[in-house]
């Protein structure tokens, strides 16, 4: 007999860190695909930096204060911090390298030959260098204030991630003095690129100058009377994870907005030099924000490559974007414009972006509007800037219903539009909230109290991401409208459980994070494995962003042993290895990255013939778990559940945009055995 498999050694599970890097080079994939339009190429290259800057600021700068704290600790892959960010070092600057040859050698050199050009100065035209010498005089000239160091003027602070330059210097100021060195900060208020006007090019022509070109050309003119040696673009990256003590707080919104003041200060994790730079002064500036050269990136290009993306909004070129597409409306509210009737005969489900997020704000503006609508209860995590939502919440208030909203101040990078969006409301008479100490509030709710005749029924509306209307033009989700009792009497619960200090009983439908939540997945996947071993057949489809929960990884295991058939969909991080034989041969892991990012959580258990499908906010990750309130919500009426498994199974399917996981952690793009390649975003646009 076989002695039995230890889940717990480390050659089981993969680093979380090294993971995320493989998901952003299967982003940076899609900027060398010839498929992709070319301007939305370029998108995905500033997509994959951006994503490298929150993860310097954030996952980088953890490990960096824990391995301070528990330098011994291991992960689960048994790599310690040090270990952990060798590796990481290693894999960012193949990453960041290859960044910078995807721009220079690749997208650049096509742009241009679609007459789309980013001027180097050795090429700009008499005309264009006049043009741009008067654009440096009267728009960015007096906004600069460049400090020469010396005793008297220590090196600045400098802001997270912005751009700045520094100058090495010959002669003597004004005042006599010759530091040698001055530091040069570019506010964000300037654009980083610069459009030239038609004037400055031929016809048809698109012609754009980095403002880090133009400042190094017209530098001198900062610096009368002395010589400009050299000027290097440099830029650092801080640790922009912020803890606030809320248990210490007497005031939650204050101590938020105190934090964020410091965030743009917090400690060096990165520095990005041009790569002209000479060796003394890239030796400077680590010395002086004390890094070591495993997180020193010398590069080919600008600093801030991110802001680059500011062009695809400057250029009027639909051959070289995606198509446009208007979502869709679904039938039945074509034919039936009031929501509540409409809810009130079926369960609705919403598939974003191909199908319309206006729906789920009509349900919001009906019920402000309605002289039967008593209360609106509704959660907020991201929103955006002027929130048709938010809209409708505030007219609610103002109409007097009874509207209270948990707001989640401590949305990562949200933050700030978070703390306004609370006095807004708060100013509206809307009963703000702000969850639960020590967990964040990610749960997707909305509650509509409606009287009819002497009943006070539930509506409710539950999803797999925010309510915002931009993002649902980007980002795959699921919303159910439902006026199940039972449903809305747990969503009731929820939201008493979120703004009292009283304790739920047991709720009908839902499972929930930090209580059901986590022990619910593992028993319904331990519930394949028993009818697996009846000789059943036994299938869990799983739909997440990232996977990385220890217990549920070691379930998977187990159930795969037992002889479940498991597809994982898993969009970003996946610390389970698949194909291990005798204890992952029956798990696959796929990556759908394409057009619209992934966003929907989906758990479907083939239950021997009794399928159970939930779609939830929360990941299958230790902090949706155990540190979030999250719901999970089943999707029971039987034709909407048909629908989600036959778009999983479309999902499987796909030949295109799918890469799928090996136990090493590295990725292969699925390629089409014939001709008839299939990609599932392009297939459910069809019916847009």
């Amino acid at each position: 007999m076989n002695a039995p498999i230890d889940l717990n050694h480390p050659s089981y599970y993969l680093n979380r860190e090294l993971s995320v890097l493989e998901f952003n080079l299967r982003v940076l994939a899609q900027a060398k695909d010839e498929r992709v339009p070319l301007l939305e190429r370029l998108n995905y290259l500033c997509i994959s930096c951006s994503n490298l800057d929150e993860f310097y600021e954030v996952r980088v700068a953890s490990i960096l204060q824990m391995q301070k704290l528990t330098p011994r600790n291991v992960s689960a892959d048994g790599l310690t911090f040090q270990e952990q960010l060798e590796q990481i070092s290693i894999k960012v600057h193949e990453l960041v390298a290859e960044q910078y040859r995807v721009l220079n050698e690749i997208l650049i050199p096509q742009l241009k030959d679609e007459r789309i050009r980013f001027l180097r100065r050795n090429e700009w035209t008499v005309a264009q260098r006049e043009w741009l010498a008067n654009y440096f005089e009267q728009e960015v000239m007096p906004i600069l204030t460049p400090v020469g160091l010396d005793f008297s003027h220590p090196f600045p602070r400098i802001v997270n991630k912005s751009l700045n330059f520094i100058v090495s210097l010959t002669g003597k100021d004004a005042f006599g003095r010759n530091s040698g060195q001055a530091v040069l900060q570019a506010p964000r208020a300037l654009p980083r690129i610069v459009p030239l006007p038609k004037g400055c090019a031929n016809d048809g022509e698109h012609n754009f100058v980095f403002l880090s070109s133009i400042i190094h050309a017209f530098v001198n003119d900062m610096f009368q009377g002395m010589r400009v040696k050299g000027c290097y673009q440099f830029r650092v990256t801080r640790n922009s994870d912020f803890v606030v003590d809320e248990e210490n707080t007497d005031d939650l919104l204050s101590a938020v907005e105190g934090e964020l003041a410091m965030r743009n200060y917090g400690d060096e994790v990165r520095l990005e030099i041009d790569s002209n730079c000479p060796t003394e002064t890239v030796e400077f500036l680590m010395m002086h924000f004390g890094l070591s050269p495993d997180r020193l990136f010398l590069v080919n290009g600008p600093v801030n490559l991110s802001r680059v993306q500011e062009i695809h909004g400057l250029i009027d070129r639909p051959d070289l974007k995606f198509p446009l597409f208007s979502p869709r409306i679904p039938a039945q509210l074509q034919r039936c414009k009031n929501m509540f009737e409409l809810i009130r005969k079926q369960d609705l489900l919403l598939h974003h972006p191909f199908e319309s997020f206006t729906p789920v704000v009509e349900f919001l503006r009906q019920a402000a509007a309605d002289p039967d609508v008593i209360a609106i209860k509704q959660t907020l995590y991201r929103t955006g800037h002027n929130s048709p939502v938010v809209d409708a919440l505030v007219k609610a208030a103002r109409a007097g219903k009874e509207v209270t909203v948990v707001i989640e101040l401590r949305a990562r990078f949200d933050e700030g539009a978070n703390v306004k969006l609370a006095s807004r409301l708060q100013e509206a008479a809307v009963h703000v909230v702000y969850g639960v100490v020590g967990y964040k509030t990610h749960a997707k709710m909305c509650l509509v109290l409606r009287r009819e005749g002497k009943v006070l029924c539930n509506y409710v509306h539950l999803g797999t991401g925010n309510y915002h209307p931009k993002t649902a033009l980007l980002y795959t989700d699921y919303g159910l409208f439902s006026a199940n009792k039972e449903l809305g009497e747990d969503v009731r619960r929820v939201f008493i459980q979120l703004t009292s200090l009283g304790q739920v009983s047991k709720l009908n439908k839902l499972l929930q994070s930090p209580f059901t939540l986590h022990k619910g997945i593992i028993g319904k996947i331990e519930r394949e494995m028993h009818h697996a071993s009846k000789g059943k057949a036994a299938r869990i489809i799983i739909k997440v962003n990232a996977l990385t929960e220890e217990e549920v990884i070691k379930a998977l295991y187990r159930a795969s042993q037992a002889g479940v058939d498991i597809k994982l969909i898993v969009r970003g991080i996946c610390c389970l290895k698949p194909g291990i034989a005798g204890v992952s041969d029956r798990i696959e892991v796929r990556s759908i990255i394409g057009r619209f990012l992934e966003h929907t959580r989906l758990y479907a258990f083939a239950n021997d013939g009794n399928a159970e499908v939930y779609a939830s906010s929360a990941d299958l990750m230790d902090r949706n778990m155990f540190r979030r309130v999250e719901v999970c919500f089943p999707i029971e009426h039987k034709k909407l559940q048909e629908r989600v498994l036959e778009n999983l199974d479309a999902y499987l399917r796909d030949n295109s945009q799918a890469w799928i996981l090996h136990s090493d952690g590295t990725y292969t793009r699925v390629k089409a055995d014939t001709d008839q390649t299939f990609e599932v975003q392009t297939e459910l646009l069809r019916d847009v």
